[in-house]
C-alpha cells in the first residue's frame, strides 16, 4: 500500500525521520499481592537501555492507519503501532493517517518491552506530529490501555514502579553497561503469574533497600524451573558477572562497571547464544531525540 505525502506535511520536521523505542529492564520484581480482578501487585524498577526498535511515520493524505511493511499472515490491526495510532484518532477525534513503518531490533517475547515500547513511541511521536498535544499524564493513561508496560516507556525515565507497573516515580541510578542474553525460549507470561507455586506475598521494600542490593525476582524460581534453556542462560552469564532475569524473562542481564569487562563478556558469550550489550540510561533517547528540536 503506497503513501503520498502532502506538501504542508513535508515541512514539518520529525515526519520521514527514525525515532527510538527503546528496551528495558526489570532490575527487580518482588509481587506484593493481588487484586480481586487477578492483576498481580508488583513492586519492580524498570531500567531504560539503548537497544532500540527504530520507527519511521509518514503523512497520509487519506487519514488511514497502516503498515509500510505489514508481516505476512498477521493482522495488521493487531499491531501495537497501529493500536496505539488509532487510540489517539479515537480520543482525539483526528482526522489525519499515517503510515508507520518499524526496523525491528528487540527480540520477540524476550521481556524487553519491544512491542510496548513500540506503542509508547507511536503515541508520544505521533502526538507531537499531529499536534495533538495532550499531555503525558493522558498519553500514558491511554498507553495501559495497551499494555501494563507501555506507560514507563511514554514516562521516558528509569523508574521505580508499583500497582500493576503503572504507578512510577523516578529512581537514578548508574548507568551501568549491560550484556543480556536471549534464550532460544518464549516465556508464557500469563503461565507464570498463574504458577501455584509462584510468590505472591513478598513484603514490599524502599527504594534504598533496592539501592543497597536487593535485587530479587518473585519470578525466577518459577521461570528456572518451566524453561531450562532460561537456568542455561543465567549459568554461562554467572562466569562473567551477577546474571538476573528481567521480568518473567526470557532474557537475563547483568551489569557490568566498565565497558571493557562487558564487552570481554559480550565477545565470550556470542559464538553460543543471542547476545545483546548496551548501556542502562536514566532517560529514555526518544526524549534526547525530541529536545533536539527535531519537532
Amino acid at each position: 500500500m503506497g503513501f503520498v505525502v502532502t506538501e504542508v506535511q513535508e515541512q514539518v520536521a520529525g515526519w520521514g525521520e527514525k525515532w527510538p523505542a527503546p528496551a528495558k529492564l526489570n532490575l527487580m520484581l518482588r509481587i506484593t499481592g493481588r487484586r480481586p480482578d487477578g492483576y498481580h501487585l508488583l513492586q519492580t524498577v524498570f531500567q531504560i537501555i539503548d537497544l532500540c526498535d527504530w520507527i519511521t511515520f509518514h503523512p497520509v493524505e487519506d487519514g488511514l492507519v497502516f503498515l509500510h511493511d505489514p508481516i505476512p499472515g498477521v493482522p495488521e490491526q493487531d499491531d501495537l503501532t497501529i493500536r496505539a495510532a488509532n487510540l489517539l484518532k479515537q480520543y482525539t477525534g483526528c482526522l489525519l493517517g499515517v503510515c508507520i513503518e518499524v526496523e525491528k531490533n528487540l527480540p520477540m517475547g524476550g521481556g524487553l518491552g519491544g512491542g510496548s515500547s513500540d506503542a509508547a513511541t507511536t503515541l508520544v511521536v505521533l502526538n507531537k506530529l499531529w499536534g495533538l498535544k495532550l499531555p503525558l499524564e493522558k498519553l500514558m493513561e491511554l498507553g495501559l490501555l495497551l499494555g501494563a508496560d507501555v506507560p514507563v516507556f511514554v514516562y521516558g525515565y528509569t523508574a521505580w514502579g508499583e500497582g500493576i507497573g503503572e504507578e512510577l516515580k523516578p529512581i537514578t541510578i548508574p548507568e551501568q553497561w549491560v550484556v543480556v542474553i536471549k534464550p532460544d525460549c518464549h516465556v508464557n507470561t500469563k503461565q507464570i503469574f498463574l504458577a501455584e507455586q509462584l510468590t505472591r506475598d513478598s513484603k514490599p521494600i524502599t527504594m534504598r533497600d533496592f539501592i543497597a542490593g536487593d535485587w530479587r525476582n518473585d519470578c525466577l524460581p518459577v521461570v528456572s524451573n518451566l524453561y531450562k534453556a532460561v537456568g542455561e542462560a543465567l549459568d554461562a552469564l554467572s562466569q562473567y558477572a551477577d546474571a538476573r532475569l528481567t521480568g518473567t524473562g526470557a532474557c537475563v542481564f547483568a551489569q557490568f562497571n566498565s565497558e571493557e569487562s562487558a564487552r570481554e563478556a559480550f565477545s565470550a558469550l556470542s559464538p553460543n547464544w543471542s547476545v545483546y550489550l548496551a548501556r542502562g540510561l536514566n532517560r529514555s533517547p526518544l526524549y534526547e531525540k525530541l529536545e533536539q528540536g527535531s519537532v
